[in-house]
């Protein structure tokens, strides 16, 4: 009897000890896939999704004002300068539409760089950057009424930016989408009433 008691309590030694290491382990990686997915909304809330969202409205707002405002050829270049009153509308945009949106998107890098998905920051990226301070200068010249400048030294990297906002939104909806999957899969039903 004695041995049997000994091996009863073992075996129920064990179970528990084996019960407990599996509970511990399947919370751990439950708490890992939360963080995660966690991590992914921040990224696609505070980061990426405005980021592709302002890069798209720029983009959409650059094609509207190009066809209407020298459609067709090159605003500043060889040869036809532009009038007066194009330049006025040139500036107009700038200041209104084209740089706030720029600063936005150069805000957001800046204040929410930990939630990159790289570990280094993207050519894309670095390179609104600099195009953003770049205009600075010309945006205090004409706060000057000095119009002897109208472009940034560094030209805006529209489908770079474009292309790595896009890709980069849609990897980490696709990564929300296989979280949310997994964690509604470990969730058990509901009963409908």
């Amino acid at each position: 009897m004695d041995q049997s008691l000994l091996i009863t309590t073992t075996v129920t030694i064990i179970l528990a000890l084996v019960g407990y290491f599996v509970t511990y382990f399947n919370n751990l990686r439950l708490s890992q896939r939360n963080d995660k997915l966690d991590r992914v909304n921040k990224q696609l809330g505070e980061l990426y999704g405005p980021l592709y969202a302002l890069s798209n409205s720029s983009d959409i707002s650059w094609k509207a004002f190009r066809s209407v405002n020298r459609p067709g050829k090159a605003y500043f270049g060889e040869g036809d300068p532009p009038t007066e009153e194009e330049l006025k509308t040139w500036r107009l945009w700038i200041t209104t539409v084209f740089m706030p949106t720029n600063q936005r998107m150069y805000e957001l890098i800046l204040s929410k760089s930990d939630l990159l998905i790289e570990s280094e920051m993207p050519e894309a990226l670095l390179l609104l950057c600099a195009h953003v301070t770049a205009y600075q200068a010309v945006l205090k010249r004409w706060e000057n009424e000095d119009y002897s400048e109208y472009i940034s030294l560094i030209n805006y990297p529209s489908m770079m930016v474009l292309d790595y906002a896009k890709d980069s939104f849609q990897k980490l909806k696709s990564e929300q989408k296989t979280l949310l999957e997994k964690a509604n899969f470990l969730v058990p039903p509901t009963k409908n009433h």
